[in-house]
């Protein structure tokens, strides 16, 4: 594989920034992860990072060097992050639960698969044009809700770390082109920017030049209240991608090679610790689903 990636966060005028993201890839595939950890409830940072770190984890585990089946596995890395954040909670005796919003793209081979859970958005770009994006599941969104100043986008109706099981979309695997471009971002990017807007600073620069200018934007438009920006964003098959600062080519990893920008001081520690009974209660509800949905087509 060849791509060219860049991320940057940058904290807006809050307190704190609870955003955070990171991407890793082994010779044959590669994984991209961006959470938002929620205010108005407790230590959403933590909840940003247990899910980057508990995702990051069984990647690590499972791609050698491909991941065998990517949405099975990002629905099941997603439940298992959740059930952890929980555990998490659980443990230090907390009245309230951490919480997180969640993006995350699995490319191989010539295609890329993705899931999101909350606000936090994918953008695929071709030519210049918005081809697709994920769609948030707030009520303004889902449920056709008429925007005005009385309607809050950041109501959602899910995410990670809630008491109920997180409602998540999974896309793909779509075949990318050489040039695409792939965009996750926190809701302080596209709450200060319209798509257009996004997508337009996309055309015609690499994703190292164009993602500083788009987060500069945004914080700039959010003005002294503005929200934590956070963007990771990765261009396809860029030619020479390889030869440049930002540029990956994993033509010469070996097999069994882990690379990854995500912290990884735990992560050993969690390949041994994870809850195992968590990965099979999330693997046994994706299998519970796929069995009503067959069900019901029947």
């Amino acid at each position: 594989m060849k791509f060219s990636v860049f991320q940057v966060s940058r904290k807006g005028g809050r307190k704190t920034n609870e955003d955070r993201m990171g991407y890793c890839y082994t010779r044959e595939s590669g994984l991209f992860v961006l959470a938002d950890g929620m205010g108005g409830h407790p230590e959403g940072e933590v909840a940003a990072q247990l899910a980057l770190q508990i995702i990051s984890a069984l990647y690590q585990k499972e791609a050698r060097p491909m991941v065998r089946d990517p949405a099975e596995f990002l629905a099941a890395a997603l439940l298992a992050a959740h059930h952890q954040i929980l555990r998490y909670a659980t443990e230090k005796g907390m009245l309230d639960t951490p919480r997180t919003t969640l993006v995350a793209a699995v490319l191989q081979g010539t295609g890329a698969t993705w899931v999101h859970c909350g606000y936090s958005r994918l953008y695929l770009v071709r030519d210049g044009e918005l081809l697709m994006r994920t769609r948030d599941h707030s009520y303004l969104e889902q449920h056709g809700a008429v925007k005005s100043e009385h309607i809050n986008r950041n109501i959602l109706f899910t995410c990670l770390g809630s008491p109920t099981k997180p409602v998540f979309d999974i896309t793909g695997p779509l075949t990318l082109l050489q040039g695409d471009k792939l965009l996750l971002c926190s809701d302080g990017l596209w709450g200060s920017l319209s798509d257009t807007e996004i997508v337009g600073q996309l055309v015609g620069k690499c994703v190292s030049e164009a993602v500083p200018e788009l987060v500069e934007s945004a914080l700039r438009a959010g003005g002294e209240h503005s929200d934590n920006v956070t963007v990771l964003a990765m261009e396809w098959e860029t030619p020479d991608a390889f030869e440049s600062t930002r540029g990956v080519s994993t033509d010469s990893i070996m097999d069994g090679v882990f690379a990854s920008t995500i912290q990884a001081s735990v992560l050993d520690t969690l390949l041994d610790e994870l809850d195992e009974a968590s990965i099979e209660r999330s693997i046994a509800e994706i299998n519970e689903a796929i069995r009503r949905s067959a069900a019901r087509r029947a």
